[in-house]
């Protein structure tokens, strides 16, 4: 299988991506700030898209209550989000190099992709939560207290894809380059997958 090992090897490099580009981004806009202010999640902590905009939205926040953006240091998931890109980098490029000398079948190049498709699902289902909690656990002696029109308090959850209006901000949210490159390289390891299943069939005349 030596065109589905390197096809394999390839993908899994591909997530090695995460280390250098942003994996998510969620730009806010307002009448008042012609200039949309961001954040960019990368695998490791988060920054701003210009030098300023963590300062500034930590600065707007401030008046209705929603915590500061956290430091790496402050999260877990900044320690081990890239122990897992990087182990499954690596175990990628083993299984790739195994079937490149035909020492193990292309199901293995399946079960890859599916355990990076279930660490993907786990990885969203925990960003969703931060999120959630970035925007609905507030201060209550903040300077600002919006209500809703039945009452209730106002929350700021961003969204976790797509467009959302919060009070006079537009805020999207959408993945980045790292995510694309993800997702580039999931692809190209399910590639692999049928690839190395042709191969096999090719060279055993048998499923």
């Amino acid at each position: 299988m030596k065109k589905a090992g390197l096809i394999m090897i390839i993908g899994s490099l591909l997530l090695l991506g995460l280390f250098k580009f942003p994996l998510w981004n969620i730009m806010l806009g307002a009448p008042q700030y012609p200039d949309p202010m961001g954040m960019n999640i990368y695998i490791t902590g988060i920054q701003g898209v210009q030098e300023f905009d963590i300062q500034n939205i930590d600065g707007l926040n401030h008046y209705i209550g929603m915590q500061k953006i956290p430091k790496p240091e402050a999260m877990w998931e900044f320690e081990v989000f890239p122990l897992v890109i990087g182990g499954m980098a690596a175990l990628g490029v083993l299984l790739g190099i195994l079937g490149f000398f035909g020492k193990l079948n292309y199901w293995w190049f399946l079960s890859w992709v599916l355990l990076m498709t279930l660490l993907g699902i786990m990885g969203m289902y925990d960003f969703n939560a931060w999120l959630t909690d970035y925007g609905t656990n507030l201060d209550p002696k903040a300077i600002m207290k919006m209500t809703n029109l039945d009452g209730s308090p106002m929350t700021y959850k961003p969204p976790l894809f797509g467009h959302q209006k919060m009070l006079n901000f537009d805020v999207d949210s959408y993945p980045a380059l790292g995510a694309y490159l993800m997702f580039a390289g999931m692809l190209l390891t399910l590639l692999a997958f049928f690839v190395g299943k042709n191969e096999w069939i090719k060279k055993y005349k048998y499923l």
